[in-house]
């Protein structure tokens, strides 16, 4: 099996380490090309794994092709490797935001097996919520595959393709939302006499835990607030100035704004 990478950034270096950290002798399948060698160097110091001279090398007996290159980078590369593609069938697995399997069949060519892939940040430590969906011509053992693949870099939640963009807000992008949540706790304890990094590290363990609540108990969010907000309590005070200053129609645009930017990409705008 040959697993080639176009592109070595923060996504395919995730997915590459998940996949060695799950089996050592996979660092043999991969190779990655990049227009720099940024990062494709340290991957194969760390990891032992194939540099490829230029595309024409990456794909020469590809099995798996992961296309991990920014939308915009992905525009200017198609042409030409619709080209390089010809006479070739592997299986394509495109993490471009915004890039929809009708893109890439245009692209490149209908009749190939395609798939798309939202990973997130957190890839990189092997805790991604990824969202996955099949093209029509991928088969049963291919998706299998696909599973597998990134199960390495954490969960995967097969969707279909209309209720992709929804899933790139939520799991591809809140992450930076959760980040500035927690970051912005810290700064306010910061303010209030504690050291920023012991705040920062209080502030993410809580958030942690509190994911994990609602995932383990199956009570809803507002249920659990209520177990946290004593009357007359210290707690409630701070739910009600959330409130007061639109914390959920704050979050509620920043959602917007993401899934409209995801959309024009869509569009091509």
């Amino acid at each position: 099996m040959k697993y080639a990478f176009l592109g070595a950034g923060n996504m395919a270096g995730a997915i590459i380490k998940g996949m060695v950290k799950k089996n050592e002798n996979t660092s043999k399948e991969i190779m990655v090309y990049a227009a720099s060698t940024t990062h494709t160097k340290p991957l194969q110091e760390a990891l032992g794994i194939a540099i490829a001279s230029d595309r024409r090398e990456l794909l020469e007996g590809a099995d798996v092709l992961v296309l991990a290159v920014k939308p915009h980078i992905l525009d200017t590369l198609v042409q030409d490797l619709a080209k390089e593609l010809e006479g070739k069938t592997p299986l394509i697995i495109s993490i471009a935001a915004g890039k929809t399997l009708s893109y890439l069949e245009t692209a490149l060519g209908s009749g190939r097996p395609y798939v798309r892939i939202m990973p997130n940040i957190n890839a990189k430590i092997g805790a991604s919520t990824n969202g996955c969906c099949f093209g029509t011509h991928v088969t049963e053992e291919q998706k299998a595959l696909v599973l597998r693949l990134f199960e390495t870099t954490g969960t995967v939640t097969v969707l279909p393709e209309n209720m992709f963009s929804i899933f790139t807000v939520l799991a591809g992008s809140a992450p930076a939302f959760a980040y500035l949540y927690m970051d912005a706790l810290a700064r306010a304890a910061q303010k209030a006499g504690m050291p920023k990094a012991q705040a920062l590290e209080i502030a993410s363990s809580a958030v942690r835990g509190s994911a994990e609540m609602i995932l383990q108990s199956g009570e809803h969010p507002w249920s659990l607030i209520d177990q946290v907000c004593s009357p007359g309590g210290t707690t409630i005070e701070g739910v009600a100035a959330l409130e007061d200053n639109r914390f959920e129609a704050a979050i509620t645009k920043a959602f917007d704004a993401v899934l409209a930017k995801d959309l024009k990409i869509q569009q091509g705008k």
